[in-house]
C-alpha cells in the first residue's frame, strides 16, 4: 500500500513543496490541497491516512501565529478530524503546523474554565531565530519517531516557545510521555554513540532556540498518532542539505528522513 498523505496549505503556507517532497522520498503519494477544500467538503479526509500542516505564516499570523487556521479547523473540520483520529490515521504539524495544532484541540484537550493546556509563545530572544539545532527524542509511543534517539535539523521562527499552561499540566504531558523531543546541547567530544540524553533542566540558548519550557521541541497527543514540532524536518531530507556537508559531516541521508518515513510505513 502506498499511503495518501493530505498536505493542508493556507495563504501564506510555503514549505507544502518541501513537504510533498519529503513524504515522496518517504515512499508516500502526497498531495497539495488548499484549506477551502476541506471546508467545503470535509469528506475528502477520507480519501488520505495522513494529514500534515506545514510551515510558513498562514494567513499572515495577522492575529498570532496559527490562530486563523487553528481556530477554522477547530470550529468547522473538528468532527472530520476527531474521526481521522479515531481511525487511527496519523496527523503531523511542522512548525506553524505545530502552532496551528496547539491550538485546536488536536494535541490536548482545551479547559473551558482555563484555556489551553498548551501554548507556543515569542521566542525568549524576542527575535525570528533561523539557526540548525540538536535533537533528543525519547523512547515514546510517537509513531513519527519511532527509532529516532537525536536529529539535527533547522528551526526558523518567531513564535516557538512552548509553554504549558501550569506546572501541574507540564508535569502530567511528561509523565504521559507526551514531550518526546527536546532541544539539546552540543555535543560534546567524549559523548557516547547513544546522543544527547532528554532533560528537564534549562538548555542555554542558542541550543534551545526560542527558550521553551523543559526544553520542548515537540509534543505528541496521547495516542502517538498526531505530532507538532517547531524544527523543519523536510529541510534535512538529502544530505547536501546539512550545513557542513562539503566538509564530510553528513551521514548518507538527511536526519529528518527518517520521521517521513516511519508515517509511511506504519500503514504497510
Amino acid at each position: 500500500m502506498q499511503p495518501k498523505i493530505l498536505i493542508l496549505r493556507a495563504p501564506g503556507t510555503n514549505c507544502d513543496g518541501e513537504t510533498a517532497y519529503a513524504f515522496q522520498r518517504a515512499g508516500g503519494q502526497a498531495e497539495i490541497q488548499h484549506v477551502r477544500r476541506a471546508l467545503e467538503n470535509p469528506r475528502l479526509l477520507n480519501e488520505y491516512q495522513v494529514l500534515c500542516i506545514p510551515g510558513g505564516f498562514s494567513y499572515g499570523d495577522d492575529l498570532s501565529s496559527g490562530r486563523i487556521f487553528g481556530v477554522q479547523l477547530q470550529h468547522h473540520l473538528a468532527d472530520a478530524l476527531q474521526q481521522f483520529k479515531a481511525a487511527g490515521k496519523l496527523i503531523l504539524g511542522v512548525c506553524n503546523g505545530f502552532q496551528i495544532l496547539s491550538k485546536c484541540g488536536l494535541l490536548a484537550s482545551d479547559d473551558p474554565a482555563h484555556g489551553p493546556a498548551v501554548t507556543l509563545a515569542w521566542n525568549a530572544s524576542r527575535k525570528f531565530e533561523d539557526r540548525w539545532v540538536n535533537l533528543a527524542a525519547d523512547k515514546s509511543k510517537c509513531v513519527f519517531l519511532a527509532g529516532i534517539s537525536q536529529m539535527y535539523l533547522p528551526v526558523a521562527h518567531g513564535e516557538g516557545r512552548f509553554f504549558a499552561r501550569n506546572e501541574t499540566v507540564l508535569a502530567e504531558l511528561i509523565r504521559r510521555g507526551q514531550l518526546p523531543l527536546r532541544y539539546a546541547p552540543q555535543p560534546s567530544s567524549t559523548q557516547n554513540d547513544s546522543g544527547p540524553a532528554i532533560t528537564d533542566q534549562p538548555v542555554a540558548y542558542p541550543d534551545n532556540p526560542n527558550g521553551a519550557q523543559a526544553n520542548v521541541a515537540g509534543m505528541c497527543d496521547e495516542t502517538g498518532h498526531v505530532l507538532g514540532l517547531m524544527p523543519h524536518p523536510e529541510r534535512h531530507i538529502d544530505f547536501t542539505q546539512h550545513p557542513r556537508w562539503t566538509r564530510g559531516e553528513a551521514a548518507e541521508v538527511g536526519d529528518g528522513l527518517r520521521l517521513f518515513q516511519n508515517a509511511v510505513q506504519f500503514f504497510r
